[in-house]
């Protein structure tokens, strides 16, 4: 794709996200004049542990500094708990706008200390690349909760488990009614038992649509799963997952248990 081909591409697709957000992505508007958030995860294939170290030294050297220039703060960059030569690699990116997301592969290119810092990753050759191949996904927060929080073990980097929940339904209006489900009570819930919130969003763009993902945290997975407990036993879920409104709005769950890497902000 020419260029400037893919630059209008990007324009519409902003034009097109701009419209969501203001008609709201979910069925429960919020009082709040505050504007959701849009966030890319991008998710890395790998098949050696050599690839991943290099994809960490990239985001942790060269990538989440430049994008830190550009304004976009608490950068995730996390992997799987279990070590794996075939492990992935995620990455939380965090965007006040879609037209913030769609400026910076331009910008990225233009920046020569991120080019420099990142020459090792961006110049690998093809037969020895980096990656696999990556994935992307564009994500537009619930108005349950508009903006990323970072979990407070983040500053001093200590050991905390991620995971990372991806909820597929069966129909766009399914996964709609599901968005409005957290936003009636699911959310507030959450936090109140203990499991850390770090985002909500449903998929605007991405595979295995329609799906909402969304990530949680604790201290390990013994006390985390003490907290799934409280959740489930907690008589607001037991009303909301009662609630005729709210049947078969999931066909399948993904749960994914992630670890920071050095290069997460989160």
């Amino acid at each position: 794709m020419k260029p400037r081909t893919f630059l209008r591409s990007l324009l519409a697709l902003t034009a097109l996200l701009v419209v969501l957000g203001s008609t709201g992505c979910s069925t429960t508007s919020s009082s709040s004049s505050v504007a959701p958030q849009y966030y890319e995860l991008r998710t890395y294939t790998t098949k050696t542990e050599a690839q991943q170290k290099l994809i960490s030294d990239y985001w942790e050297k060269a990538a989440v500094p430049a994008y830190n220039r550009l304004g976009v703060a608490s950068v995730g960059v996390f992997t799987e708990l279990a070590d794996s030569p075939s492990n992935k690699v995620y990455v939380l990116i965090p965007f006040a706008t879609p037209g913030a997301y769609a400026e910076v592969p331009a910008k990225l290119a233009a920046d020569a200390a991120y080019q420099a810092a990142g020459a090792a990753y961006l110049n690998t050759p093809k037969s020895d690349p980096a990656y696999v191949r990556f994935e992307s996904s564009l994500l537009v927060a619930f108005d349950g909760m508009k903006r990323l929080a970072v979990p407070p073990s983040a500053a001093e980097k200590k050991p905390w488990v991620f995971e990372l929940r991806i909820y597929q339904s069966h129909s766009e209006s399914k996964g709609i009614n599901k968005v409005g489900m957290f936003n009636a009570g699911e959310i507030p819930l959450m936090h109140q038992v203990g499991l850390t919130p770090v985002f909500f969003a449903q998929t605007v763009v991405g595979a295995q649509m329609p799906n909402l993902i969304y990530m949680v945290s604790g201290e390990n997975q013994d006390a985390h799963k003490v907290h799934w407990k409280a959740f489930f036993d907690a008589p607001v879920w037991k009303k909301l997952s009662g609630d005729p409104q709210y049947k078969d709005n999931v066909s399948k769950v993904i749960s994914i248990f992630l670890k920071r890497t050095p290069a997460s902000q989160i």
